[in-house]
């Protein structure tokens, strides 16, 4: 199926069908992609424990996103990859974890989502310590300093030093890792699971690709601004894998997996993805710098207050579920308005 719609999408992107078609099918697409991606990372998965597996598969499930921005800067499309890189860490850190703590308290005997504590701490720390970069460059765009003009030079400091954190962190936090009880289901061979995995990601590079080039046209076809398809559309788009993953293994009880999963993509975004491709938009003429709107800056450290108020306790009850996919709902209908 996934294979018949990516075909599908080549041929309307290389006969110039109409828009809305090659961009309907691109995101058919790469949500197939996406769950063939979690799917194959699932089967490598069962031979290890949980933080491999969600460092694993948050990695993987992030190639449609990393793809997305990278030809959106080769485009020039910079409100595009901006935007994108911020709707992924919202649709990951509200929405779909929002939805799982939702989803695990339904599997729950008592209604209560329960959770190593540790990962949901790291990974605001990561966030707060992005946001403290954010908002200091955005404080100084604002006051227009002379910190201001040299903003490209900060941003690249600021990414090296998230991405040695980053490291740092993923070390220690692999380390603490557990081997995994034996599951039964579907299992694939371990040389199956690597040939899926890099099928998904070679299929990833070239449906973004396509996904891009449609964008643009088909949100204006319908009327919707490009803060609102970055945010929303690409940001929903990008994480099928934490969408459906995340979900089905909290309803299946594992609610260490199911975090490990959702909270991994959203350190990796905010900490590993967006410090570097702020480096590699070195190479394209349209530069990606921790400059960002206003109203986004403060979005992003609320996001980053809410996880660590909602999550730090190793608890997750249905009203913090709902509420995190209320604050998502509140930063899309604003995204609408831009």
């Amino acid at each position: 199926m996934t294979a018949a719609v990516t075909a599908a999408t080549a041929v309307a992107h290389f006969a110039d069908a109409p828009a809305l078609l090659t961009f309907g099918l691109a995101t058919v697409a790469l949500a197939g992609l996406a769950w063939i991606v979690s799917f194959s990372t699932e089967q490598v998965g069962r031979r290890y424990g949980p933080a491999v597996t969600g460092v694993l598969q948050s990695t993987l499930g992030n190639l449609p996103e990393f793809f997305i921005v990278l030809f959106a800067l080769s485009a020039g499309e910079l409100v595009v990859a901006r935007t994108s890189i911020l709707g992924s860490i919202f649709a990951n850190a509200l929405l779909v974890l929002g939805l799982v703590l939702l989803a695990g308290c339904h599997a729950s005997p008592d209604g209560v989502m329960r959770f190593q504590p540790r990962l949901a701490k790291d990974n605001a720390i990561l966030m707060l310590l992005a946001s403290f970069l954010i908002v200091l460059i955005g404080l100084s765009v604002a006051a227009d300093d002379s910190a201001s003009h040299h903003v490209t030079a900060i941003s690249i400091v600021g990414a090296v030093a998230l991405l040695v954190t980053y490291g740092v962190w993923l070390v220690d936090y692999l380390r603490t890792d557990q081997p995994r009880e034996p599951e039964q289901g579907p299992q694939a061979t371990l040389g199956l699971a690597f040939g899926l995995l890099a099928a998904g990601g070679v299929g990833a590079a070239f449906v973004s690709d396509w996904f891009v080039d449609a964008l643009s046209p088909a949100m204006e076809r319908i009327g919707v601004s490009k803060a609102f398809a970055g945010i929303v559309v690409v940001g929903i788009a990008g994480n099928a894998v934490e969408n459906t993953t995340g979900i089905v293994l909290a309803l299946k009880g594992k609610a260490d997996l199911a975090i490990s999963v959702v909270k991994n993509s959203v350190a990796q975004i905010t900490a590993f993805l967006f410090p570097m491709l702020v480096l590699v938009s070195l190479l394209f003429e349209t530069r990606l710098t921790f400059n960002i709107g206003p109203i986004y800056i403060g979005a992003l450290l609320l996001t980053a207050i809410a996880l660590w108020q909602i999550t730090s306790d190793g608890e997750g009850t249905r009203f913090e579920g709902v509420a995190l996919i209320a604050f998502y709902v509140i930063v899309a209908v604003l995204a609408f308005y831009e």
